[in-house]
């Protein structure tokens, strides 16, 4: 008798098999060659893939699935931001975002005009391919632990800019789709579809959604804490899908009203497992999108559009990243990562192909495989970018146009980069605190800044130095200098022009404690005692004494102890 695999009755077994078959083979391969398993899940899709081998045939189904991937995904980084944190990209949202999409747009439109499409159909390919991929280039600057650096915050802005663009395109193409001319009426129903679900979220949210965590808190079941996360990701996802917008960006604002709220650690863990599983099927669904034979029927104009592409949009992006006052090392990285198409394209071009008959079928499958090829092109995108920016990097950086940076606040300033002053930085790095760093060794610093363009050279004794950290907008000044000396100059110095800064300072021992207290340190943390008191604490809870036991007991002696400041 004949078995066919297609023949199996439960739905998508076949597909989920071959997605967890390559999730399991994928990774641990990729990264034992330090290879982004990104690339993997794309090959992989590509093979298993309709156009390939046909071990998945039901593209359109799973990709239902697969775009949960980027809803996690946004869900997960607005856990990481607040609103009040959110405001800080606010100029970078609506300034670089704006200018990088329109320009690259309007480009785009031209160039595809040109080739003999029409109007219309050139403004919707301008506009669908000048999107970037937002799973990919969040997932890329995750891996890579880069979303806290510039480049990573400045990308991010950009991506959030063309998420709440989806509104308008999806507009435009009923616009252009309709004869009838009710436009204006559906223009103003859209907008006020999108407005009202927004605002229904945040309101929910802030006053309704806390309380429905605390009831699955307060069960203390795992199964209902994870299925109140999971439902609170899908419904605020599906009323902004179903107000027309992106059901990314609900998720979005559902991660940034929970970021506020205690449970936000717990939710974190909750929904790594399904992000991380959702995103694989995400990207191997891009790759099972790439139909390979029109690769080869067209070839060389296929390779001309895909390159073109990137280096156009690398061109205009890195042109307004510059106008806006980004260094060039930062412009470069953000440039490149933004220069590939975005998953929306296929959303876009399906209804402009198949629902509104905007753009024909062969220039939409042109247009579907060169924005599925560039987007296997973003991990060597990043790869070039950090090589490029490396390479603008200059030598010393104690001069007012490299340190300085405009939209740069509530952010923590380092003084002196050793080994607490980089750990304090994974920390801030880990959480997508904006920082500074300053060192006065500049081998210390050339050594570092292949991993963490946020430190430069300077000397923190010197107030010029300090007011090119943007100090006056600063949340805390952080002094872990080796020298007694210069950590106690410069926190008279600080001080003396910021008295209003919060300045936490590590010191040596006791009689170097009592010299920042009365200079004015808001906090001082002396090493010594500090890791006598921790050893300490660890004995006392080995011996019997319970957590609050000991933590009370050495807290008390910080309290006792001269020169050590507790709040």
């Amino acid at each position: 008798m004949e078995i066919s695999l297609h023949s199996i009755e439960v739905p998508y077994l076949v597909e989920i098999t071959a997605f967890l078959l390559g999730v399991v083979i994928i990774v641990p391969l990729f990264k034992k060659f330090r290879l982004s398993p990104i690339l993997g899940f794309l090959a992989t899709g590509a093979i298993i893939g309709p156009h390939t081998l046909g071990v998945v045939t039901d593209i359109e189904g799973v990709q239902h699935f697969a775009e949960l991937g980027v809803v996690f995904l946004l869900f997960a980084i607005g856990l990481e931001l607040s609103f009040e944190r959110l405001k800080t990209y606010s100029r970078l949202i609506f300034g670089l975002g704006s200018a990088q999409m329109v320009s690259c747009s309007l480009a785009i439109a031209g160039c595809a005009y040109m080739w003999g499409n029409s109007a219309q159909a050139s403004i919707v390919i301008g506009l669908c391919l000048s999107l970037s991929s937002t799973a990919m280039v969040i997932q890329l600057l995750s891996e890579r632990g880069e979303l806290a650096a510039k480049h990573g915050r400045y990308s991010f802005s950009v991506l959030l800019f063309q998420d709440l663009a989806v509104v308008p395109i999806l507009i435009l193409l009923s616009v252009f789709g309709k004869q009838d001319g009710s436009i204006v009426g559906d223009i103003f129903y859209a907008f006020a579809n999108a407005v009202l679900a927004i605002a229904l979220i945040v309101l929910f949210g802030r006053f309704g959604l806390r309380k429905f965590f605390e009831i699955a808190a307060h069960t203390k079941s795992i199964d209902v804490f994870t299925a109140m996360t999971l439902l609170t990701i899908l419904a605020i996802s599906m009323v902004t899908g179903m107000a027309g917008l992106s059901m990314a960006l609900g998720a979005f604002l559902a991660g940034l009203i929970l970021a506020e709220t205690e449970f936000r650690h717990q939710i974190e863990g909750e929904i790594a497992p399904f992000k991380g599983l959702f995103l694989a099927l995400f990207f191997m669904s891009v790759g099972m999108n790439i139909d390979f034979s029109i690769a080869f029927e067209r070839g060389i104009w296929v390779i001309a559009s895909v390159f073109g592409l990137i280096a156009l949009k690398t061109i205009l992006t890195f042109v307004c990243a510059r106008l806006i006052g980004m260094r060039a090392e930062n412009a470069i990285r953000t440039a490149l990562l933004l220069s590939e198409g975005g998953e929306f394209a296929f959303v876009v071009i399906g209804q402009a192909t198949l629902t509104y008959n905007i753009i024909s079928h062969d220039i939409g499958q042109f247009m579907v495989l060169v924005a599925g090829l560039s987007m296997m092109l973003t991990p060597l995108l990043a790869a070039l970018g950090e090589y490029f920016g490396n390479a603008l990097k200059k030598e010393t950086a104690e001069t007012s146009e490299t340190i300085s940076d405009d939209e740069i606040h509530d952010h923590v300033v380092i003084a002196g980069y050793g080994r607490v002053g980089q750990a304090v930085a994974r920390v801030l790095q880990a959480e997508a605190i904006p920082y500074i760093a300053i060192d006065q060794s500049s081998e210390l610093v050339r050594q570092h800044q292949r991993t963490d363009s946020s430190i430069f050279v300077g000397d923190a004794t010197r107030s010029e130095i300090l007011k090119h950290t943007a100090i006056e907008r600063a949340a805390a000044l952080l002094i872990t200098m080796n020298s007694e000396k210069d950590a106690l100059r410069a926190l008279v110095i600080a001080k003396r022009y910021w008295p209003d800064l919060t300045v936490i300072v590590r010191s040596r021992d006791t009689s170097h404690s009592e010299a920042l207290m009365e200079a004015g340190a808001t906090q001082v943390v002396p090493e010594t005692l500090e890791a006598s008191l921790q050893l300490s604490n660890y004995i006392l809870r080995t011996t019997g004494y319970s957590r609050d036991e000991a933590n009370n007991c050495i807290d008390a002696i910080r309290r006792l102890e001269p020169g050590y400041r507790v709040y």
